[in-house]
């Protein structure tokens, strides 16, 4: 990928990361302090700010932000705001989320909601707070996604549901600042190489542990089977840094790309689903996991080539 453009100003200039405690929020704020970005990384604990700025140079600064608290965000704005003085903020990244998982019909909707507060009205408040910094210095929006805000896959629903969402604001969003010039672009990674897998594997304990035995006896082999997917993935998982790379294209690049998938899990997928009808990717979608469970029950796990 080029980053002609705006790379030769990059230097000095600030970025606002949201959920960089860890995985890929982490990967690009440390990423870009070393490429010589302005970095305003957004945690919830200071400790983790603590820890995050030993690992960085004096150029990144730790930001208390939760992106569900309005107030954070908004003394988070001010914050950068003093800090920078006439630098120009030229780049959001949100990044911060969650994930929750089930079956749908046995969804609690306080879940749904929560998921939604976080992977989509977060990203709403955050661009709203920065807004006038970013109108003043021409900056972008890059709005960190995921392949399943392109294809819903069985259990992940509520996940999905967010990701989609985002996607959505992300193109409205995208077409309504045309005229200012001000650039967003969704990253849609597959599986990453963070502590992902581990958060994975306890949510499968977990949906388990809460399913009632109706739900337990409708669902609980085909989510039992989601551990061969989990090992599946973290075979072929890339790379935080890389999608910090990625990142960093869509902030500098003179014509970043809208959306940029990141991995070969996630290219294939979306590519899958792109050719295939509905029910036959649903067909492949379900031999796929039934393959997996199986080899994983005998020790193994493969990717999905």
């Amino acid at each position: 990928m080029s980053v002609e453009g705006r790379s030769a100003g990059v230097a000095g200039s600030g970025v606002v990361i949201t959920g960089a405690s860890s995985g890929i929020g982490k990967a690009c704020a440390l990423y870009l302090d070393s490429r010589g970005w302005r970095v305003f990384a957004g945690v919830r604990k200071a400790a983790d700010g603590e820890a995050l700025a030993k690992a960085a140079s004096p150029r990144l600064s730790p930001l208390i932000l939760d992106v569900t608290d309005a107030k954070t965000v908004s003394d988070a704005a001010t914050q950068v705001e003093k800090a920078l003085g006439d630098v120009a903020l030229i780049g959001i990244v949100n990044n911060a989320g969650i994930g929750t998982g089930g079956p749908v019909e046995f969804l609690d909707p306080s879940e749904l909601r929560r998921q939604m507060d976080v992977n989509l009205v977060g990203p709403l408040t955050v661009i709203q707070a920065f807004m006038p910094m970013i109108r003043r210095g021409r900056g972008r929006i890059v709005n960190v996604s995921s392949v399943g805000g392109k294809v819903a896959t069985p259990f992940v629903g509520p996940y999905s549901a967010s990701k989609f969402a985002l996607e959505a604001l992300s193109d409205s969003l995208r077409a309504e600042l045309k005229p200012w010039g001000i650039e967003v672009s969704l990253v849609e990674p597959g599986a990453v190489k963070t502590a992902m897998f581990e958060k994975a594997r306890s949510t499968v304990d977990d949906v388990l542990g809460v399913l009632p035995a109706e739900g337990a006896r409708y669902y609980g082999n085909e989510i039992e089977a989601m551990r061969g997917l989990i090992a599946s993935q973290e075979r072929v998982a890339v790379s935080a840094e890389a999608v910090a790379r990625v990142v960093e294209h869509a902030l500098i690049a003179r014509r970043p790309r809208t959306r940029y998938l990141v991995g070969r899990d996630a290219k294939l997928m979306a590519f899958f689903h792109w050719l295939l009808p509905d029910r036959a990717f649903d067909r492949l979608l379900a031999t796929t996991m039934r393959r997996l469970s199986r080899r994983a029950s005998m020790g193994k796990a493969e990717p999905l080539d």
